[in-house]
């Protein structure tokens, strides 16, 4: 039997918005507070940046990967007993990793560190389905994008003052006390909004037959594929960051931290004019609207690189468009492929982040392989393959279900 919480819906923001949000946080935390160290860290293990760059992809394939993992869990077991034990492995191997003795172990413990964190996102999608209803969906994650947009303001500085002050391996100390108090806030006042299902099996066919059914479904499968191109740009940027304005354009640690902090401010204020568009337009329409953007910045960003006349100035305002696209498609694309879903939404949910992230994983390997002009190639070719798979999955799935409605948007 499933547990029902509805109370009412500003309660409901309240008490449970904030919660999500916090659990959102760790892995932009994980990601954004060492990038100012890359530079430091492949001085202490005697390499170069675009190899620590490696070792985020390393981080990207486990977040990928332990997402097809919780899914089930999440379903049987309920929320938060897989969130204690996720939130626990990746406190160890935080730790891990500020102890981590050559940069092989480093890389791994990395890994290891993702696949226990990527609990906390995977949790907080699916219980966006628990708490709040589906035409709402979209309005809730652009509400959570807000409090992830906190972590690329605060995280590259909050690092590079750690490693200024203690050395980088401090940077991997805080991450730990920041999930041992997020697993407290959990543990204290996070009810549990989905009661264990004994009928969720665990055993290898059968989770892999359901998920093969969920992504059977046309609607999910285009929308999650189409917005995984989509939001590979932020992978892209993400990992080519550092390449890019510290060794290309020789911007020193606190420097890059501000640059990187201003430009995710585009990724924000997508998110957040979303929430506004709902109210007149479907999330389809803004979706298309903002893929198709996303493909045209795309390609101006190629021109500009590869005719030589980008300098600093062209480059932060192309990143900052992209960017802001980017703000816009992903969560209606999250909506939009997760609708049909209830009773497996923590499936779903984790088949979604695999498929998302997965594409992110990739494209940081390319950055890490290839370097930086290998970053903007993969911001217009990624997101003309989104546009690709849209234009080509609309016409398999017919009638959109449940699509998020045009009403008043939710203010925290």
């Amino acid at each position: 039997m499933e547990l029902v919480w509805n109370p009412p819906l500003k309660s409901r923001q309240k008490r449970i918005l904030p919660l999500l949000g916090t659990l959102c946080i760790i892995t932009p935390f994980a990601v954004d507070m060492y990038l100012p160290a890359f530079s430091a860290i492949a001085a202490g293990y005697r390499t170069t940046t675009p190899q620590i760059s490696l070792s985020l992809s390393t981080y990207f394939i486990g977040f990928a990967l332990g997402q097809v993992l919780y899914g089930p869990l999440l379903d049987r077991f309920g929320r938060k007993r897989p969130l204690y034990f996720g939130l626990a492995v990746y406190i160890v191997f935080s730790i891990g990793c500020a102890l981590a003795p050559n940069l092989r172990s480093f890389a791994a413990f990395r890994f290891l560190e993702a696949l226990g964190g990527c609990v906390a996102q995977v949790a907080a999608i699916a219980m966006v389905h628990d708490f709040f209803q589906v035409k709402e969906s979209a309005k809730i994650f652009s509400l959570l994008f807000l409090m992830i947009g906190t972590s690329p303001l605060l995280a590259p500085t909050i690092g590079s003052a750690v490693m200024g002050a203690l050395g980088w391996p401090w940077i991997f100390g805080l991450l730990a006390a920041i999930a041992f108090l997020v697993l407290a806030l959990v543990f204290l006042l996070l009810p549990e909004g989905h009661a264990p299902d004994r009928g969720v099996s665990l055993r290898p066919a059968p989770i892999l037959a359901e998920f093969r059914d969920i992504a059977k479904d046309p609607q999910f499968l285009t929308y999650t594929l189409a917005g995984a191109f989509s939001f590979a740009g932020l992978f892209a940027f993400v990992a080519g960051s550092p390449i890019i304005f510290m060794d290309g354009f020789h911007l020193g640690a606190r420097a890059f931290g501000l640059v990187f902090a201003v430009l995710v401010m585009g990724f924000i204020g997508g998110s957040q004019a979303n929430v506004f568009l709902l109210r007149r337009f479907g999330s389809r329409q803004i979706f298309l609207t903002a893929l198709s953007l996303q493909v045209l910045i795309g390609i101006c960003f190629l021109a500009a690189i590869y005719s030589g006349i980008a300098g600093l100035k062209s480059v932060l305002v192309l990143f900052f468009a992209f960017l802001s696209c980017i703000g816009l498609t992903f969560p209606n694309a999250a909506a939009l492929a997760l609708a049909r879903f209830s009773r497996n939404a923590g499936r779903a949910s984790a088949l979604f982040g695999f498929l998302q992230n997965g594409a992110g994983a990739l494209i940081s390997v390319g950055i890490g392989m290839l370097g930086a002009h290998a970053v903007f190639l993969l911001l217009a070719s990624t997101a003309m393959a989104g546009l690709a798979i849209l234009a080509a999955g609309q016409r398999r799935i017919g009638e959109i279900v449940d699509e998020p409605e045009c009403e008043a948007a939710l203010i925290l």
